[in-house]
């Protein structure tokens, strides 16, 4: 059997301005981490998001568009998810779901590499990234989520709030909307670790689950509020360890791969 592990990867990093993350900041440069994450399950390996799309590494303009004038990926093609695995041993053929916290392009390295997968997402963010708001649009790149062949399963909002993934309590997805319309955030519970939160975007950095700053970039305010406000009480209720999105200060705190917590 299949032990229930996390393993935390990194597709490089983003240079932008910290404005960009903490709503009210300067205009200095500043550098995110780009998780995403594998559980190995014994019903069948899961990854969350899978960073940023390897194409982004070959040609980073020609992939993203003006976007990169603002975002600019710093990659290299072996931090690629699908690369990544390998490079650790892991079957992409094992993958059996891949769960999308939302759709932005940093988060939609994992669509479609995976032959066996269905992708599961919150039917209201893979609606908006079709459609989305003019000051939001540059963040969805339609190429890495509009592919053929896919199989799709769509949550919808607070009617699937804690979907638990294999009915087991290991894999549980949070309907924390804010920074996209359709953003989710992940319990994952371990056999030994126990809980761990994995904010994802809901909250980029500590500042921000701190509730000192609100996050550069979000579809509105008060759902982002809202939403911290759950995951610290899911937090406390399960004494979970935290992981935020993108925090450059307490990302390398965590253990990476092939280390893993069990």
């Amino acid at each position: 059997m299949t032990d229930i592990r996390l393993y935390m990867f990194q597709t490089g990093r983003i240079r932008q301005r910290e404005v960009n993350i903490k709503l009210g900041a300067g205009q200095d440069v500043f550098y995110t981490p780009i998780p995403w994450f594998l559980i190995t399950h014994p019903k069948g390996n899961v990854v969350i998001d899978g960073g940023i799309a390897v194409e982004a590494a070959r040609d980073p303009k020609g992939h993203w568009g003006a976007v990169s004038d603002v975002y600019w990926p710093e990659l290299t093609e072996d931090t690629g998810c699908i690369n990544a695995m390998q490079a650790h041993g892991f079957d992409p053929k094992d993958v059996r779901y891949v769960l999308q916290s939302h759709l932005h392009l940093d988060h939609t390295g994992a669509i479609g590499r995976f032959p066996n997968a269905t992708h599961i997402v919150q039917r209201k963010e893979y609606e908006y990234a079709f459609t989305a708001d003019w000051f939001a649009a540059g963040g969805y790149i339609l190429k890495d989520i509009d592919k053929p062949g896919l199989k799709w399963f769509f949550l919808d909002g607070p009617q699937t709030d804690g979907f638990d993934l294999y009915g087991d309590g290991v894999i549980k997805m949070i309907f924390t909307p804010g920074h996209s319309p359709g953003h989710q955030s992940f319990l994952i519970t371990l056999p030994e670790t126990g809980a761990v939160l994995l904010t994802i975007d809901a909250t980029y950095t500590m500042d921000h689950w701190n509730e000192k700053c609100l996050p550069g970039f979000l579809t509105s305010a008060i759902e982002v509020s809202h939403s911290v406000k759950k995951l610290r009480m899911l937090a406390e209720q399960t004494d979970a360890m935290v992981v935020t999105g993108h925090d450059p200060d307490a990302w390398p705190s965590f253990r990476q791969a092939p280390a893993y917590y069990g």
